[in-house]
């Protein structure tokens, strides 16, 4: 693998005992370059362990752009960079892996087209069926969502019950996300591995301050 980047074991599951969840960041939907000068204090001030770029539409052209400008900041703080859905531009731009949107469809054919190191991730939706499969067939990691209540799709929701029975009984680890609230966060760390945050900062004036309030319930 090229200098810099991450392997699927960097995204990997808490210690047994370890309290909390840990952060995981999903970047806007619509980039701009001040994204990188938005998005490195927030690497600098929190322990984030991995960074996803999921942009609204926009061509793979346009996403090889933003994978390029946000690829060193990550890079240079350690902190792995994946991208939904693209996986054909992973090993071509030097990031770190992928997260496949339409759950355990793909793992199979895109975990052998990059090799065992790079990060596959598999969004299972509500699905505990979904979820077990994509983690049977070679998904590094399963993001359940969305956690909260949400006026999208057809309002179910992934609840704590869900995490709770999978960091008991699944061995790859699981992701919340989705209309996060603190409380909810709170809630989230003792039973999720990763809890992912994005569209709950990106809109604040503030989004570290906006990222604390969050994070300061994860503990």
């Amino acid at each position: 693998m090229p200098d810099g980047r991450s392997s699927s074991a960097d995204v990997a599951a808490r210690d047994p005992g370890e309290d909390g969840a840990r952060l995981y960041l999903i970047a806007p939907p619509v980039f701009d370059f001040e994204l990188p000068e938005r998005l490195a204090p927030l690497l600098d001030g929190f322990d984030v362990a991995c960074v996803r770029l999921a942009l609204a539409g926009g061509s793979e052209e346009a996403v090889a752009r933003a994978c390029d400008a946000l690829r060193p900041v990550c890079h240079a703080r350690d902190v792995p960079l994946v991208v939904a859905d693209h996986y054909r531009l992973v090993e071509r731009l030097g990031i770190d892996g992928v997260h496949l949107s339409d759950g355990a469809r793909q793992v199979r054919a895109v975990r052998t087209a990059l090799g065992p190191d790079a990060i596959v991730g598999a969004f299972a939706r509500t699905s505990k069926h979904e979820g077990m499969t994509a983690a049977e067939i070679g998904a590094d990691y399963v993001a359940f969502g969305p956690a909260g209540a949400s006026g999208l799709g057809d309002g179910s929701v992934a609840g704590l019950d869900l995490f709770a029975w999978w960091s008991e009984t699944i061995e790859v680890p699981c992701v919340a996300e989705g209309a996060l609230t603190p409380a909810l966060v709170g809630a989230l760390g003792p039973v999720a591995d990763f809890v992912a945050i994005g569209a709950e900062i990106w809109a604040a004036e503030e989004p570290a301050a906006a990222l604390r309030a969050l994070v300061e319930r994860m503990a």
